[in-house]
């Protein structure tokens, strides 16, 4: 078994997510490079339950992806990247990229990941926000899977 992917399943991805958005977090506030704030998170005592491979997945596919990923959640939010939340703003890279990169990973979790972790994390009714701004994107990444057809 590899020691840094714990046979916890579903509640070490949970963990993984969170410690990505802590990082995507800091990101924003400290502009660094992002293996410095994988390093940092990754020796916190939390990371020891956490899927620590998908943890640093997350960070390596993200964070040199911010670019794009904002160009592509400026088309499905009415509130421009660079004037979203700091948490927010890290769930939809989260989620968005889940939903783009995990084909594996049904939508309905990618979401409910990403609204639990803004329940948590964010504004009060921020969790609404992300939800819309992801089903909008789950629609057109995965129209088979959200039940439309492609086209």
């Amino acid at each position: 078994m590899n020691p840094l992917r714990p046979a916890a399943g579903h509640r070490a991805r949970s963990l993984a997510r969170r410690l990505a958005l802590q990082a995507l977090y800091q990101l924003q506030i400290n502009p660094r490079p992002w293996q410095e704030a994988h390093r940092e998170l990754d020796a916190d005592r939390e990371a020891e339950r956490a899927d620590r491979e998908y943890f640093r997945e997350l960070l390596m596919a993200i964070a040199p992806q911010r670019d794009a990923l904002d160009a592509h959640i400026a088309r499905l939010s009415e509130i421009p990247p660079g004037e979203l939340d700091p948490v927010e703003h890290a769930v939809l890279w989260l989620g968005l990229h889940e939903l783009q990169a995990c084909p594996e990973l049904p939508y309905r979790v990618a979401l409910a990941e990403a609204v639990e972790l803004t329940k948590r994390f964010g504004a009060t009714d921020g969790h609404k926000f992300v939800n819309a701004v992801l089903d909008r994107a789950a629609r057109e990444l995965r129209p088979l899977e959200y039940g439309r057809p492609a086209g």
